[in-house]
């Protein structure tokens, strides 16, 4: 069997629409496995849950801004925040403002109960006995630093210790890694929008997988950058400034 992983999507479907494309183009897939952050922040919220709800034995568990979108804090509060810490206050601002408008379009699309009912995490396994945990950040959270590659061992094998899994799938952070501590292999995902610079190709895993083993391997695809760009600036997306920045390949905060 062969199984597609790709995490953060964020609303960008011309990103997703490559990343299926390259999946076809390598064999197709039997399952997709999705691993958090499937609307909020990109041009095309409702059309990316479309696409990924038509998938064939998909799996999904929520991300971060899926949670915000569907519970945004309090605007006191975001104010209070801004007030604490005032060199984030715009990047803070520019983030609520593009989850409630992806909060919008997903109450007027009826998608809002389906996003609710996402699960934190998801356990399976490989046909050779292998245990997968799929997880945005990181075991038992969908939020916080994430797994990134500058963790040290240590760091990695305190956040992996009682996991039970053999195999964690991950994303958050949009830094692609794999490595083994104590027996357990760490993927994060990567991007399929929004990597860092320079390599702004999107990311995602293939499995192929039997009773006899399992070998992972990582795609990276491009696409028209430019066109998400002209996509955002057509819906008047409120976080076009911050995002068009990204899509270009230049440093931002966040």
């Amino acid at each position: 069997m062969r199984i597609a992983v790709l995490s953060d999507i964020h609303g960008n479907t011309l990103a997703l629409d490559a990343v299926l494309d390259d999946i076809r183009q390598q064999g197709g897939a039997d399952a997709y496995w999705i691993v958090g952050d499937l609307a909020a922040m990109g041009p095309d919220p409702v059309g990316a849950l479309e696409q990924m709800a038509e998938l064939p034995n998909a799996v999904f568990v929520r991300g971060n801004t899926d949670r915000y979108v569907c519970n945004l804090v309090n605007p006191k509060d975001t104010l209070l925040w801004a007030q604490e810490a005032p060199q984030h206050a715009l990047g803070i601002i520019e983030r609520l403002a593009m989850l409630t408008w992806a909060q919008g379009a997903l109450i007027a699309s009826g998608w809002m109960n389906w996003m609710t009912s996402l699960p934190l995490e998801h356990r399976t396994a490989l046909p050779d006995g292998t245990r997968v945990l799929l997880v945005h950040a990181a075991p038992g959270t969908d939020d916080g630093d994430g797994i990134i590659p500058t963790l040290s061992d240590d760091a990695l094998a305190h956040i992996v210790e009682g996991s039970e899994a053999d195999l964690i799938f991950v994303g958050h952070t949009h830094d692609q890694l794999d490595r083994t501590i104590n027996n357990v292999r760490v993927i994060n995902l990567g991007s399929v929008s929004l990597p860092w610079a320079p390599d702004l190709r999107a990311s995602y895993y293939l499995i192929e997988a039997d009773e006899r083993g399992h070998r992972l391997i990582h795609r990276r695809v491009g696409y028209d950058y430019a066109a998400v760009i002209a996509q955002l600036q057509r819906r008047n997306h409120p976080g076009i400034d911050v995002l068009g920045a990204r899509f270009r390949g230049e440093k931002v905060p966040w």
